[in-house]
């Protein structure tokens, strides 16, 4: 029996060309129809990567952390963990989901479970003892993921709306961290 070699660990700076190679995938896949099919064709991955540099250099959060899914050293998949900054949130207990991608061309392999545990355990490292995850509404694989794994919507829902003036609905999701 041959076994795939998979991982998750934290990002380094080295890994910012390919997360942002699996980020504009992702977005390619996924938001054509909202985003429009001209926006996303054009997003650059040399842009993208110098962002994701930036930030695995010098986070603006000391608690904020990057998690790549590797299948051999080939990246895979991205998750970024951090404080949650919802008005209702205790920024000491409340930990947030801030992005899980998984690159299309790879999903359904085990990457997203690795990386949400990894993104779990890391946040319970960090001593959140809640986590939070906005989700688009519409992303009902997402949400059935996730539930499947032990979240739950809490209620809260939002619209966010980007400089294009394209508007995605949000419902949040929750779970209890244990160290």
């Amino acid at each position: 029996m041959v076994t795939a070699d998979v991982s998750a660990r934290l990002a380094w700076p080295d890994d910012a060309s390919a997360i942002a190679t699996v980020q504009v995938a992702a977005w390619r896949a996924d938001y054509a129809d909202v985003l429009g099919a001209d926006v996303v064709s054009s997003l650059d991955v040399d842009a993208v990567a110098a962002q994701w540099a930036a930030s695995l250099t010098a986070p603006p959060d000391a608690r904020m952390r990057v998690l790549v899914a590797l299948e051999r050293a080939t990246v895979r998949g991205f998750a970024v963990v951090h404080p949650n900054a919802d008005p209702d949130a205790d920024p000491v207990a409340d930990g947030e989901i801030g992005e899980l991608v998984v690159d299309p061309e790879h999903r359904s392999a085990g990457h997203g479970s690795r990386l949400l545990q990894a993104a779990i355990d890391t946040l319970a490292a960090d001593s959140f003892t809640r986590a939070r995850w906005w989700m688009p509404a519409d992303n009902d694989g997402l949400r059935t993921f996730a539930t499947s794994a032990g979240w739950g919507p809490d209620g809260a829902h939002r619209s966010v709306e980007d400089e294009a003036g394209t508007v995605v609905k949000q419902v949040r999701l929750h779970t209890a961290l244990t160290a």
